[in-house]
């Protein structure tokens, strides 16, 4: 079996990133040499590879489920929005400048030149390669410069699928709408439907998709139902109600109750997943003051931009909240730029993030941080809580110590983070992962917090993410036209698709 594939979606979020996942999963179960492809995304979740460098955390997720090590080949440009209006572009791994939204469209011929040579070149070491489009194809005020897209399916002559979220309502007049909006180059490679999320019976769907079928001239795929179980790494957005994860009941009388601090630049928030793959733990993120009422364990996780989001944390009241509980001896855990907030200064000489300036921490350590115009990237292990850990590293900041106990030593013998009993901190993502480590953890805050809490033994985040990997494969297998994506990936879109003029088009 040779070929590739895109899959693009009606909207950001729409289940690109987990159908990749899971259609990789099902070809590598059968022996196929697969691998994932994502030109360009745009995530503040990400992670460093064995090669060195940084990709998107659904790409290195995706490559989890080919049985592939992560690599910069699967995710060429990444952007981080740094705010509303600008974002760090990651090239390969390496960091290469910040751009406006109007500043990148001059980026985009080069960027389009890179990401189809990488293509091509991942198609000659391996079978096939499964593609991730970006946000939507129907921003067809971005179709001139886009390479994530049409524009890469055009350059690699790619056939397609549109994947749309029917829980968001609307989802036949947006499968619809996103082919009709195409140029007819584009919508000739576009040659079927994906519909994700569908709760009920599906008989009820079917005069709706055969009516598609009919005004397009492609069919509908699958249907993919809406699975309660699977919790998977979220690329996009958190979920909605705040909650994480799906976690079994308490093995004692009591739950851990989490409050993760949504801040408005969060990244890596995926870190607390495994928190929720612990029995009775329940892990919730938050935005008010009040809903660290009650709480057990406080996160404050990674940050895109450290500095405006603790003016955030001040300015909506949780500072004082996230003070009170931690000086109430009530445990707090801080990550990356959330434990660059727990210190007592952060200097940004160089405007890393804004303009240079030094400014005041939480002093909830002794320590400082000063910003680095180089990215701090690596793989690092060492030893934490008694457990030998494993973690990545993604920061400017670097820790200047004045004493503060570590939280980590390196297998170099440095100190790393900061652990003062009720407060922890550490720069490394992924730290949590570490089944033991993550045992310890839970174990200190049922004993600051007298909860009847038992950790479990047997819980093991990676075999947890595997059996989600799994279940996206199953999903697949059971619910989509199986054979006819082989068709699609091997000999590409069918000749002579109907193009369907957009609404008022004569």
């Amino acid at each position: 079996m040779q070929g590739a594939l895109l899959v693009a979606g009606t909207t950001s979020d729409a289940g690109k990133s987990v159908l990749v996942a899971g259609i990789c999963r099902w070809l590598a179960r059968q022996g196929v040499d697969v691998a994932p492809f994502k030109a360009q995304n745009m995530s503040n979740n990400s992670v460093v590879t064995l090669d060195g460098g940084e990709i998107g955390r659904a790409q290195a997720l995706q490559a989890v489920a080919c049985g592939l090590a992560p690599s910069v080949a699967f995710n060429p440009v990444l952007l981080k929005p740094g705010s509303d209006r600008t974002s760090q572009v990651v090239v390969h791994g390496r960091v290469d400048g910040s751009v406006s939204a109007m500043s990148y469209r001059e980026r985009k011929p080069a960027l389009l030149e890179i990401v189809t040579a990488g293509l091509a070149r991942l198609r000659t070491q391996h079978d096939v390669v499964i593609c991730e489009g970006a946000g939507s194809p129907a921003e067809i005020n971005l179709r001139a410069t886009d390479i994530a897209n049409m524009g890469l399916a055009r350059a690699g002559s790619l056939p397609t699928i549109v994947v749309g979220d029917i829980d968001r309502g609307g989802v036949l007049a947006h499968l619809f709408g996103t082919l009709a909006v195409l140029e007819p180059d584009d919508q000739a490679l576009v040659a079927g439907f994906v519909v994700n999320k569908f709760r009920g019976d599906p008989a009820l769907l079917e005069p709706g998709l055969a009516q598609l079928e009919r005004l397009t001239g492609r069919p509908t795929l699958g249907v993919l139902p809406y699975a309660t179980d699977l919790w998977i790494d979220a690329e996009d957005s958190l979920g909605h109600d705040g909650a994480v994860g799906r976690p079994a009941p308490p093995l004692g009388r009591d739950w851990l109750r989490v409050a993760v601090v949504r801040l408005p630049r969060v990244s890596n928030g995926t870190d607390v997943d495994a928190l929720a793959s612990e029995p009775g733990v329940s892990v919730r993120y938050v935005t008010a003051p009040s809903e660290l009422v009650g709480a057990d364990l406080v996160v404050l996780p990674g940050s895109k931009t450290t500095v405006s989001d603790l003016a955030w944390l001040r300015s909506s009241g949780l500072a004082v909240a996230v003070l009170a509980h931690a000086r109430a001896g009530r445990p707090l855990l801080g990550i990356c730029g959330g434990y660059q907030m727990l210190g007592g200064t952060i200097d940004d000489p160089h405007g890393v993030e804004a303009a240079p300036g030094r400014h005041a921490g939480l002093g909830l350590g002794e320590f400082d941080v000063v910003f680095d115009v180089d990215k701090h990237l690596g793989n690092p292990v060492g030893e934490a809580l008694g457990e030998t850990v494993a973690g990545y590293e993604i920061h400017h900041g670097r820790e200047l110590r004045r004493g503060a106990a570590p939280l980590v030593t390196t297998a170099d013998g440095a100190p790393e983070g900061l652990d003062v009993g009720n407060v922890l901190g550490t720069h490394w993502h992924g730290l949590l992962e570490n089944d033991g480590f993550r045992r310890r953890v839970l174990e200190r805050v049922a004993a600051l917090t007298g909860r009847d809490f038992r950790v479990s033994t047997t819980t093991s985040f990676a075999a947890a993410r595997t059996a989600q990997l799994d279940l996206l494969a199953d999903l697949v297998e059971e619910h989509l036209d199986t054979a006819a994506l082989r068709e699609l990936i091997e000999r590409g879109a069918p000749a002579g698709l109907r193009v369907v003029p957009p609404a008022g088009a004569p």
